[in-house]
């Protein structure tokens, strides 16, 4: 078999597809350059050349030779990378690195039943030297570790649902640099997250992105340079948290109660997209149910809080949802005080309401 080299046409041996080879992780693993343009590690065991690099044709004794040389030198494990930064073309806004987690199920039509992979998403013109970990307990296991270049996205991992337990907490760490070129300095990232395993079992978790042309769930590590949660304390943050805590503990314990600020306006935004996350599944008579109910919860919450006033944004439209809550408001808020919003500030699209005195449910 012939000896696996760097820009080897290849097919995988296990799997549909195949690539071209990248680089190396190891003496066992290639990364393989798909039809997509992912970077899959293989191991190389589970490749097949069938294009050699510059499709010269090695014997069989040509691939003996070479092994033998590779037992001599036996060269240490690492990642070859064969391009330099020239030719990788430096795109507007990368200078400030964003980075991401990206999850896709592999079968979306069957959730229940469906693995999902993992990409890490390179969105600067950095290369990251990445070290992806799942926690349990009080350990860390490193999940992926590696280089990515400059606007890149590479394959991570696959996994199942009996996994999820492994991953509701993580930890991204990344050092970022460039190769052969004068560049700004950026600080190391260590970046711990909290994965919500729940949203891997609803399709509407999964969504249109800037990365992928299926949906995914991502999960932003480093956005413009700002880290999502940065796991490092400085020593001075401490230091002023101690302060705020010895000066809390030197209050006395009464206080003068200061006089109640009169009722701040409240604004209830009613449409279904500022309630929902999605309405899949719903029909215009759900959304407006539902419009209702909320409606009907922040009335119940403040029935008790005299001269308190609402606006409910219920835009133009057709009027359905504004009529709706006109006959809420005359079947059971007969005393409150009904008007159209601020024409300024709200157009045709809101309704005020002032509350008026309860007592024992009842208002006067």
């Amino acid at each position: 078999m012939n000896k696996i080299q760097t820009g080897d046409i290849v097919r995988f041996l296990n799997m549909v597809g195949g690539g071209k080879v990248k680089g190396f992780l190891n003496k066992q693993m290639a990364i393989v350059e798909d039809e997509h343009g992912f970077d899959v590690p293989v191991l190389m065991s589970e490749l097949v050349v069938i294009e050699p690099t510059g499709n010269e044709k090695r014997s069989s004794s040509d691939a003996s030779s070479e092994k033998t040389d590779e037992k001599q030198t036996s060269p240490k494990p690492e990642i070859k990378v064969e391009q330099t930064d020239d030719e990788f073309e430096e795109l507007p806004g990368g200078e400030e690195i964003t980075a991401c987690l990206a999850y896709l199920p592999t079968d979306e039509k069957k959730l229940s039943l469906s693995t999902y992979e993992c990409y890490f998403v390179n969105d600067s013109n950095y290369y990251l030297f990445v070290n992806y970990m799942s926690r349990e307990n009080n350990t860390w296991t490193s999940r992926y570790n590696g280089l990515v270049e400059p606007n890149t996205k590479i394959f991570v991992e696959e996994f199942g649902k009996s996994q999820l337990n492994e991953m509701e907490k993580i930890c991204v760490q990344f050092v970022a640099f460039k190769h052969n070129k004068p560049f700004k300095f950026k600080n190391p990232c260590s970046v711990e997250l909290r994965i919500d395993t729940v949203k891997f079992y609803k399709l509407h978790s999964f969504r249109e992105n800037d990365y992928f042309d299926d949906a995914a769930l991502i999960y932003y590590v480093v956005r413009n340079d700002v880290p999502e949660r940065d796991v490092l304390v400085s020593a001075g943050e401490i230091e002023r948290a101690m302060k705020e805590k010895n000066e809390a503990d030197k209050r006395p314990l009464i206080q003068k109660i200061a006089p109640k600020e009169k009722n701040e306006t409240l604004e209830i935004d009613l449409h279904i997209n500022q309630l929902l996350e999605t309405t899949a599944g719903m029909n215009n008579a759900d959304m407006l149910e539902y419009q209702l109910k909320k409606f009907n919860e922040v009335m119940s919450e403040n029935l008790r809080k005299k001269n308190q006033k609402i606006v409910f944004i219920h835009g133009k439209g057709d009027g359905v949802l504004k009529n709706a809550i006109l006959k809420e408001l005359k079947q059971k808020y007969k005393q409150c005080y009904v008007q159209d919003a601020s024409f300024r500030e709200y157009g045709f699209g809101a309704t005020m309401v002032t509350i008026k005195q309860i007592i024992n449910n009842r208002k006067i």
